[in-house]
């Protein structure tokens, strides 16, 4: 068996490196608590000491962006915001090699993960400038991610959309950004749907629902608060008690809202 060291062969000890934070990452994505996946946080930071940008810009990018998908589980478990903008900043470097002309690819991938970090840092947040630049990436991100050329992963980057969306339209007065949500989660229902991916269809139902009813209450009418209860009483099709009971109370609470409301604006 050969021994990589650092010194005598340091771009292969530092492939090494990377490896074992992939396997730290999978092994912390499993568990609940963090340790795992801050060794992995630091087995990547080392091979990023050898694998270069000046040396091996493709393996460096490589490196940053599974550095960054670390560090965004990391901040999703902690309450403050350092991972998570660690974890922008690790996306952004390896979009500097992983380019549209260069590595279509990988470019899109390390974009929709940018985005991802940038939606879970607005919220963290209430920063509208982090949901406006997640909005960026995913619109980039739909430029190769075609409808006709990956049908799942163009839904599930509409979904992705819807999500922002709606966490910008929360956070203005106006009804434009949910309205525009509406017509991402509607899309996304074109491919998520419920002969194929019940449980997701089924999802993105409640989060149709939530963004009509947050529309319904700003809006005169019934048709939106309607519209909502149609969409949670979808979601409940496949979001059983029996298949997932906290999914399931959740949107059963959605549901009981809405009519509630509805009942209202009709007297």
């Amino acid at each position: 068996m050969t021994v990589r060291t650092r010194e005598a062969a340091p771009l292969d000890w530092a492939a090494t490196q990377n490896n074992l934070g992939i396997t730290l990452q999978t092994l912390g994505d499993r568990e609940s608590g963090t340790a795992r996946l801050q060794e992995a946080v630091a087995a990547f930071n080392a091979a990023l000491t050898e694998r270069t940008r000046e040396r091996v810009p493709h393996d460096w990018a490589s490196i940053q962006n599974n550095l960054g998908v670390t560090l965004q589980t990391l901040g999703e478990r902690e309450s403050s915001t350092a991972r998570l903008e660690e974890a922008v900043a690790a996306f952004q470097a390896a979009l500097t090699e992983r380019t549209r002309e260069r590595d279509p690819f990988p470019w899109v991938v390390t974009q929709n993960n940018l985005g991802n970090a940038l939606v879970r840092l607005g919220e963290r947040e209430r920063d509208a400038a982090r949901l406006e630049q997640a909005l960026a990436a995913y619109g980039a991100v739909l430029t190769e991610r075609t409808r006709e050329r990956e049908p799942l992963t163009w839904g599930a980057t509409q979904q992705n959309l819807g999500n922002a969306l709606f966490l910008l339209g929360l956070r203005e007065s106006g009804t434009a950004r949910l309205e525009e949500a509406v017509v991402a989660f509607h899309q996304a229902l074109q491919e998520y749907t419920r002969a194929r991916l019940p449980l997701s269809w089924a999802m993105i139902q409640n989060n149709l629902g939530i963004t009509l009813q947050t529309l319904g209450v700003r809006e005169s009418g019934t048709a939106r608060l309607e519209e909502a209860v149609m969409a949670y009483r979808e979601a409940l099709k496949e979001m059983t008690r029996e298949r997932v009971p906290v999914q399931s109370a959740m949107t059963q609470r959605n549901l009981e809202t809405a009519l509630k409301l509805l009942g209202e604006r009709k007297r």
